[in-house]
């Protein structure tokens, strides 16, 4: 979620893609042998697959530095395994630089990931979209071009085609997006074109990182609020809206100014994926994604979400044997 990227990024390299093996065992962060972000998540098959940013800035460089986007995937949300780079800002022959928050999801048998990058021609970000039948891929760029440009739905001067968040409900897809200001709109059913008008949504101190997602009937539109960034969200009963505000639901995240949550249902239980800045040498521009858990009220709105260094590992440590 960067809208400055000073490094040139080559084309996609000889053998992209290939799973790097291992396992991770998972605390938080969940990966602490590279800098990961703006987490993204999507079960499919009772497996989960964690897409990421892969922040690359060198020790003493304040920017975002981010070429590729990484992948986990999980079948007990402990142990991940890691997939390696499975999409690259070289596969959009049309981009620039900066590989900035993503978002994937399934449809038909099909594989959607909508990426947001910077636009080789047109100033400032852009958002793809990457088509494959795996949730591993292999990916390609499904147009050829962007989706969503910065003019859309008018220039304004200034950059908000960041951060995408696609979902798919009733037959339906709509996908979100935005920095200062938040849109949405309809997808087609190819998943590859505005199927509607842009509209704006109006969301008390929206930054950036939207996220959509639904639980009995209620769509939750989750944000990076304020800077330092917190994560505050609305509700409605339609994806269209109107949208209702709601609060916050989790703090600043440690040593990072920037939050993205992602928001999933597993195995009938609720998680929040976010990012921090805790690892050796961390902070704002080298972030490591983390996972907590998630509860709802009474009144179907989200609690607070308490953030651990245990991660999801706290009731297989409180069982253990001293």
């Amino acid at each position: 979620m960067s809208t400055n990227e000073h490094s040139t990024v080559p084309s996609a390299p000889d053998g992209f893609g290939a799973d790097l093996g291992g396992l991770v065992r998972a605390g938080n962060p969940i990966v602490t042998d590279t800098y990961t972000s703006d987490p993204a998540v999507l079960v499919h098959e009772g497996t989960a697959y964690l897409y990421t940013g892969h922040d690359e800035a060198p020790p003493g460089v304040e920017d975002y530095v981010m070429r590729d986007w990484l992948c986990f995937s999980s079948t007990d949300l402990l142990t991940w395994r890691p997939h390696g780079p499975l999409l690259h800002v070289g596969r959009f022959a049309w981009a620039r630089d900066g590989a900035k928050a993503p978002a994937v999801v399934e449809r038909d048998g099909k594989f959607f990931w909508y990426a947001a990058v910077n636009h080789g021609t047109i100033d400032g970000g852009a958002i793809g979209v990457a088509v494959a039948d795996s949730p591993t891929g292999p990916f390609r760029d499904a147009l050829g071009a962007a989706l969503v440009t910065n003019d859309l739905p008018f220039d304004t001067g200034d950059d908000h085609t960041i951060d995408p968040s696609a979902i798919v409900h009733d037959g339906q897809a709509h996908l979100f997006w935005g920095k200062e200001r938040c849109f949405s709109a309809r997808l087609d059913d190819s998943m590859t074109a505005l199927a509607g008008p842009i509209t704006e949504i109006d969301l008390p101190g929206f930054k950036e990182g939207a996220h959509v997602h639904e639980r009995d009937g209620w769509f939750y539109l989750s944000y990076g609020f304020g800077y330092p960034q917190r994560v505050a969200y609305a509700r409605s009963r339609s994806l269209d809206g109107p949208w209702t505000f709601e609060g916050l639901v989790n703090e600043v995240p440690g040593n990072c100014a920037t939050n993205r949550p992602a928001i999933v249902e597993f195995a009938g239980e609720w998680y929040f994926f976010y990012h921090n800045g805790v690892l050796p040498g961390g902070g704002s521009h080298r972030r490591s994604v983390c996972v907590d858990r998630l509860g709802y009220d009474e009144d179907a709105r989200m609690n607070r979400v308490r953030m651990t260094t245990e991660g999801l590992q706290a009731g297989v440590l409180a069982a253990s044997p001293r």
